[in-house]
Parts: C-alpha cells; sequence; structure tokens
C-alpha cells in the first residue's frame, strides 16, 4: 500500500490501471496537498507486492478496499479508478454504498457482454486482438503475456517508447511529459516484479461476468472518457451512464486516454464534495 497528500485529508482509494501497480501515476504532492486528498493505493492481487488470486472477479476488490478501510479506520472514503482500475472502481461502489461515498470510473470498459454496444467498436486492433483472444482461448494466451511481461521487466523504458508510437496526438503529450514517464516506467516495473499473473487475471475478469449490477450503485459516480480513446472507446463510458442512475458522464472532445491524468485535479475535487446528484458536472 502506498499513501500521498494530507494524512488526516479526505480518502480517496485510487485503483491502478491493467497492467499496473500502486505506484501510479499520481497527481503532484503539492496539488494533493492544496485539494486537501489523502490518496491511497495498493497492488491487486498478483501485481507488484501482492499474491495472486486465482480466478478472481471484479467484484472481489471490494473486499479488498474494506478490509484496507478498517485497517486505516476510515468509515467513509471515495473511489476512484483510471482504465482497467475503472471497473474495480465501479464494483466498490455498487458493493460498498454504506462507506464508498463517491466513485469515479476514468477511461473504463463496460462488461464484456453488455446488450446493445459493439464492444469493439473504436478500438485499436492491437487492444481488440487482446480481448478477442482471452475470449476465444481463455487461459491459452497467458503464455503470450508472461512473455511480453519479461521484456517489460527488462527494458520498461523500451516498452514505453512502444507504446508512445501507438499513441494520439493528445496523448502524445501526457506522456512526453518527464514525470509522468518517470511513473510510468516505476509502475510497469513493478507491475511484473514477479510474474504477470495480475495481467493476465485482470483481462480474464474484465472478460467474465463482474460480479454486481450496474444498476445497484446508488452513489453518485462520474463517468469520464476522452472522445479519440482507442484503447476503451468512449462508447463504453456512454452505456454504463445509462445504465447507472446516479451517473454523469463527460466525454471530452480532443482528448484520449491519458488524458484522464490531466483531470485528475478536476475529478478528486469533485470527489470530495458531500452529496450529490445526477446533474453534476466537473
Amino acid at each position: 500500500m502506498e499513501e500521498w497528500g494530507v494524512p488526516t485529508g479526505f480518502p480517496v482509494f485510487l485503483l491502478h490501471g491493467t497492467p499496473g501497480s500502486r505506484l501510479g501515476p499520481v497527481p503532484r504532492p503539492m496539488t494533493l496537498y492544496q485539494l486537501g486528498i489523502r490518496l491511497i493505493s495498493f497492488d491487486r492481487p498478483g501485481y507488484g507486492r501482492s499474491d495472486r488470486m486465482t480466478g478472481r472477479v471484479v467484484a472481489d476488490v471490494a473486499a479488498d478496499v474494506r478490509l484496507l478501510a478498517d485497517v486505516l479506520d476510515l468509515e467513509e472514503f471515495a473511489v476512484l479508478g483510471r482504465s482497467g482500475g475503472a471497473p474495480h472502481a465501479l464494483a466498490c461502489a455498487a458493493l460498498l454504498p454504506g462507506r464508498a461515498t463517491r466513485a469515479a470510473a476514468l477511461v473504463g470498459l463496460a462488461p464484456a457482454q453488455a446488450e446493445g454496444l459493439d464492444w469493439f467498436e473504436g478500438m485499436a486492433p492491437s487492444n481488440t486482438r487482446e480481448y478477442m483472444a482471452v475470449r476465444g482461448q481463455g487461459r491459452l494466451v497467458s503464455a503470450r503475456l508472461r512473455s511480453i511481461a519479461e521484456r517489460i521487466r527488462a527494458d520498461p523504458a523500451q516498452h514505453v517508447a512502444d507504446l508512445y508510437a501507438g499513441l494520439t496526438q493528445s496523448d502524445r503529450r501526457v506522456v512526453l511529459e518527464a514525470g509522468m514517464r518517470r511513473m510510468l516506467l516505476e509502475t510497469f516495473a513493478e507491475a511484473f516484479r514477479t510474474s504477470a499473473d495480475g495481467w493476465i487475471d485482470d483481462l480474464l475478469a474484465f472478460c467474465a461476468p463482474w460480479g454486481f449490477e450496474l444498476g445497484d450503485i446508488v452513489v453518485p459516480t462520474m463517468l469520464w472518457h476522452g472522445a479519440n480513446d482507442t484503447f476503451s472507446p468512449a462508447g463504453h463510458s456512454r452505456w454504463m451512464a445509462d445504465r447507472i442512475p446516479t451517473s454523469t458522464v463527460v466525454v471530452q472532445s480532443g482528448s484520449a486516454h491519458f488524458g484522464a491524468f490531466n483531470v485528475l485535479p478536476d475529478v478528486l475535487t469533485w470527489l470530495s464534495r458531500p452529496g450529490g446528484h445526477r446533474s453534476e458536472r466537473l
């Protein structure tokens, strides 16, 4: 577990991306202090220093967050998930309504079983192939993912460079920032500290039933997406917004997947507000 910001500030659990780790990326310390935020992150099972939990589903994260909140003596808190962390933030919103006051899901995926959604529309060919392989072959893809993880662990800088080559112009501007590149290098290296288990299990969990219903979410929920996102297309957030009664959806033009990092200060401000209703905006 890692903490940043104000030790006595408003607590927000940050649920990392896929692949990712407790190391971030996170906003600058000064930003967190100005906002009065206590940001808490941890490795999902199989990542970093966390043991694997074979067969885990998205809903299982709620028990982890509840346990950490109990250990930290936190009665209430908000949850924030980016990319692969977004479905996990929604799980906490659905399953911890007495503890989670608000939730934000940035550039997230919709359930693979989403009726009426063309799940792959607008998705980059590389991601489409990845998820189609998981859906069709399940655990048979693990050997290939382990090989990729070994290469990333050996040279995370090359992985960031390869990632950069496939980004939109708006995402490239985000990743070019020196602090962001440093955090990406750290989080990718830590994600695969011992294995690719977390990455494999995340992808399997996204393609399986999540273990909760979006309609069960009763706390204010922010869905944010960059309109040009090709990792997880914006149509996923629009689809979920129609099924979460308490949601507000923001689709930002001229932004893509990594644009989620730029809106973190505004999202954290929104998460720390008391109460809320559907018509709220960032």
